[in-house]
């Protein structure tokens, strides 16, 4: 059992006193009653209303975000755009972060959640949590460039001299300019950094997988969506 002002206030986004407001204004029913915002809602039994909507109770929440370029991974900041603000008001909650960052300038898949543990866990290296990303690169790859990739990188490379990487995957395409990157760490700029150091730099960039999960292709960038129980559970497995 919750106190209904609680409930209302994680799951809407409010502050305590808002949701409080917001129940003696009527706009909050249990099981088609009005409420006080003393009393309790059973989260498993009690259909909960506001606004005439109904509000589901999950302690956890996923989400996956398409992110587009200029905007950071971040709950909030005063210059730019964040994650956070591409949500949308029947999924927020005040608990919510991105779990892990994406560049400013690189677009694709962004987990959002409010679950730290399963974060902690999906950006542990000692996990090794599969991330693939959608690589253009400013110059072709040969097949001596490609041979030479893909032993330094499945060998876990060196970067800017002295950051030892993890064993990686590099899965070459049609287009010569154009590859897939598999890691299972997170690295400021890896990528960027990765490709630089082989002689080569990044044009474009984009996230499509989170362990288990790929990015939905129906969402079209800076939407988002809930995930279900299952993707949750694959979010931290390999492929």
């Amino acid at each position: 059992m919750t106190r209904i002002d609680r409930f209302i206030s994680e799951m809407l986004c409010m502050t305590r006193s808002q949701a409080q407001q917001a129940i003696r204004s009527g706009r909050v029913l249990i099981n088609g009653s009005r409420c006080r915002p003393q009393d309790k809602a059973d989260e498993d039994a009690d259909t909960v209303s506001f606004d005439g909507r109904e509000i589901k109770y999950n302690k956890y929440i996923g989400i996956m975000l398409n992110k587009p370029k200029g905007v950071i991974c971040a709950t909030k900041d005063r210059l730019s755009d964040t994650v956070s603000d591409l949500i949308p008001p029947e999924l927020r909650r005040r608990d919510l972060f991105p779990a892990g960052r994406l560049d400013k300038d690189t677009t694709g898949f962004v987990f959002i959640t409010n679950n730290g543990a399963l974060a902690h866990d999906m950006l542990s290296p000692r996990h090794h949590t599969e991330k693939e990303y959608e690589v253009t690169l400013r110059d072709p790859l040969s097949d001596a460039d490609k041979m030479r990739y893909e032993e330094t990188v499945a060998a876990g490379m060196t970067i800017d001299g002295d950051e030892k990487c993890l064993p990686a995957r590099i899965v070459f395409t049609d287009d010569p300019k154009f590859v897939h990157l598999v890691l299972c760490e997170g690295k400021f700029h890896q990528v960027k950094r990765m490709m630089h150091t082989l002689g080569n730099e990044v044009t474009e960039l984009r996230r499509i997988r989170i362990g288990g999960v790929w990015l939905d292709d129906a969402l079209c960038e800076g939407q988002c969506r809930e995930m279900t129980a299952a993707e949750i559970e694959q979010i931290c497995t390999k492929h």
